[in-house]
């Protein structure tokens, strides 16, 4: 039997603010890679994981993408050809499960492969509190050499009311293998303003790893909604400034293209 490309990762998220006024946290956390063709299967050969319905662990189609009940990976691959991208090769969607029925993921990323197997893309797709979706599609140009990526985008898309529309995204991934890393930098004109990550380690996905990681991360997904709102008070108890929120992009994907950038447009990414 070929090896699943689905797994589960383990680790810790990290997330620092660096000013006006600093502020960390740090959380133990699990996500599913979960392989967009192997869903099916893995539900049928797992009593723990389902698609679609209730269960102590379950996938939602309509939890990404545009929310419809269609395939999640048509979608996925209506955005590729859109940006003139290869399709046809694994999709694999890097995200937290519904645990007991919910979930929030404020970040999930599909590794988007070609025929060949060469990734060709990286999608990012960003949950804010307000019941709003957005995603960054960004080519991928060396195909991760030596096992990471590095892109950049401007932030097109509301998340946190403590921080300004007006700053870049640097994305450094570390793709899964062994283990996987996910480094933003999030900075303004001014220089870097938050940096968060994620890194984790590999576990094959059985049934033993969900009810492990059931046990070893309680109520994780809801504990993730309520850290949000926690870290938020703390943020308005030190004074931090709100601002207000925009509408969204009328577009539900940023479409990015992706070149060697100079100063100037990184200077532009992050003021426009």
């Amino acid at each position: 039997m070929l090896a699943r490309r689905s797994a589960l990762y383990a680790g810790k998220v990290v997330h620092q603010r660096l000013k006006p006024r600093r502020h960390r946290l740090s959380y133990r956390m699990f996500f599913l890679l979960l392989d967009l063709d192997e869903i099916d299967g893995l539900t049928q050969c797992l009593r723990l994981l389902s698609r679609n319905r209730f269960g102590l662990f379950s996938f939602v189609d309509k939890d990404h993408g545009d929310g419809a009940d269609g395939s999640l990976k048509a979608y996925v691959e209506r955005q590729l050809e859109m940006s003139g991208i290869e399709t046809g090769g694994s999709i694999q969607l890097l995200s937290m499960p519904r645990m007991l029925g919910y979930a929030f993921n404020p970040l999930s990323i599909y590794f988007c492969h070609d025929r060949q197997g060469a990734l060709a893309a990286i999608l990012y797709e960003v949950n804010n509190t307000f019941g709003q979706r957005h995603s960054y599609l960004i080519p991928v140009s060396d195909g991760g050499d030596e096992g990471i990526v590095r892109q950049h985008c401007a932030k097109r898309f509301y998340v946190s009311p403590f921080i300004a529309m007006g700053m870049g995204y640097r994305f450094r991934i570390g793709l899964p293998a062994e283990g996987v890393a996910v480094h933003i930098t999030g900075s303004d004109a001014d220089g870097p303003l938050i940096v968060a990550g994620f890194s984790g380690k590999r576990r094959e996905l059985t049934d033993a790893a969900l009810i492990s990681a059931f046990f070893a991360y309680p109520l994780l997904t809801l504990k993730v909604i309520a850290g949000i709102h926690w870290e938020a008070l703390l943020l308005w108890a030190k004074g931090m400034r709100l601002y207000e929120r925009p509408a969204p992009p009328h577009r539900p994907v940023t479409q990015v293209a992706m070149h060697k950038p100079s100063r100037r447009k990184i200077e532009s990414d992050v003021t426009g």
